[in-house]
């Protein structure tokens, strides 16, 4: 259990130093000048996935698949300063449903507000856990070319309040070195790219809480790329290895990779989304479905679903639904989706939560092996009884609230 509480500590370290639209500004003698570009009113998103090994007592304990999603708006800029506003959530590839696939499972999620000048140093308040990494990459003043060198303090700020009861934002200080290396491949493609690494050796104070690290230590490596068209940072490549010497004598080891990009996340038009999956639902004659806009996107609504008893395996009958289902979805494919499961008020609360998540997920599933998104794409969630849409004490009710909602998500 140790390492399980502290691996949610961990996912995001290194992960979240990209969010930010760079630019190359040309200068003459082929050098480059970068700077940050902040324009108010621009939306985008941040995929990353995360592969490691984590140890514990320096035998292996278990592999893990993060996902890391972070949606940003640029709320405006003044004086090359640029004030962000952000959703950071992490979900874990960790739930296999009954003869499917494996899907990831919503964990948690960030809220965070944040300044950042145009070399890039960040200004934001203590009580923010995300993102994590900050003040990477850092440019200098002046005029840069292939093989220049430079060094920038940073620091990351961890949230280790499940993994030690530490409830404040935890801070591990380190000295970034960066190399600007020219133009290196992504995906087939040339972009101007440099490269980004620290190492870290802290012996930090003791702090309340049920137990601390007394000793940190590890390394990260990335190659970060641009892309001069589009004007923006494409993506990054990364290898990671941290150790948590704690108080306990409790040695946890993680090491892995990363990779991540930025997309562009153009506005939804809610209301033409869902008035065109109105009429799709009414054309294919989808009964105890209902389609409702929220602060998320544009969520589908499939009531009285139904499944084999007290069971997440899917009758016949509704994978029939779903192919239909998965049609519509096809058509706004350029969008990620959310897979909430619900159940009636009956059983334990513990069974409750339990059964909506392997039913949200053998929803997901089926979307997954037809194709519809990959894995990256669908998140999975299930909140048990806590969001009930009819009366518990009716059969009908009961029976419109075993549900599961598929939102196409506006970032």
């Amino acid at each position: 259990m140790m390492a399980r509480r502290i691996l949610k500590s961990r996912r995001g370290l290194c992960r979240w130093n990209i969010l930010f639209l760079f630019f190359l500004l040309p200068a003459t003698g082929g050098a480059e000048e970068f700077r940050y570009v902040h324009r108010a009113g621009d939306t985008y998103r941040i995929l990353s996935v995360v592969n490691e090994d984590v140890y514990l007592n320096r035998q292996f304990s278990h592999e893990a698949e993060i996902l890391n999603k972070v949606a940003v708006t640029v709320l405006g800029e003044e004086g090359g300063r640029g004030r962000h506003e952000a959703l950071f959530q992490t979900s874990e590839r960790a739930i296999r449903a009954d003869a499917g696939e494996e899907v990831f499972l919503w964990e948690r999620e960030y809220r965070s507000v944040f300044d950042r000048d145009s070399l890039g140093r960040l200004t934001i308040d203590d009580r923010y856990f995300m993102p994590v990494v900050r003040n990477v990459p850092v440019f200098p003043a002046g005029n840069l070319e292939p093989g220049d060198t430079w060094r920038a303090e940073a620091y990351e700020m961890h949230d280790f309040t499940d993994a030690f009861g530490i409830a404040e934002p935890y801070r591990i200080p380190f000295v970034a070195n960066y190399q600007y290396v020219g133009t290196r491949l992504w995906e087939g493609r040339e972009y101007p790219a440099f490269s980004v690494s620290y190492r870290i050796d802290y012996s930090p104070p003791a702090v309340q809480g049920r137990l601390w690290p007394r000793r940190i230590a590890g390394a990260c490596d990335q190659i970060l790329y641009w892309d001069r068209e589009l004007g923006q940072s494409r993506a990054y490549e990364e290898s990671f290895r941290m150790i948590f010497e704690l108080s306990d004598g409790t040695h946890v080891e993680y090491r892995g990779t990363a990779h991540a990009e930025i997309l562009e996340s153009p506005r939804m038009d809610k209301d033409q989304v869902a008035g065109e999956i109105k009429r799709d639902l009414d054309v294919l004659g989808l009964e105890d479905t209902e389609v409702r806009i929220d602060t998320e996107g544009v969520t589908i609504s499939l009531e009285a679903i139904r499944f084999e008893a007290d069971s997440a395996r899917l009758l016949p009958s509704e994978q029939a639904k779903l192919d239909r289902i998965g049609e519509i979805l096809t058509r706004y494919a350029g969008r990620d989706i959310l897979v909430a499961g619900h159940t009636a008020l009956a059983g334990s609360a513990a069974g409750r939560q339990e059964l909506s998540v392997q039913r949200a997920a053998a929803v997901a599933s089926y979307l997954i092996a037809k194709g519809v998104r990959s894995g990256e794409r669908v998140v999975v969630r299930g909140y048990g009884a806590q969001r009930p849409v009819a009366d518990n004490a009716t059969a009908e009710g009961r029976e419109r609230n075993r549900r599961v909602e598929i939102t196409i998500l506006e970032n």
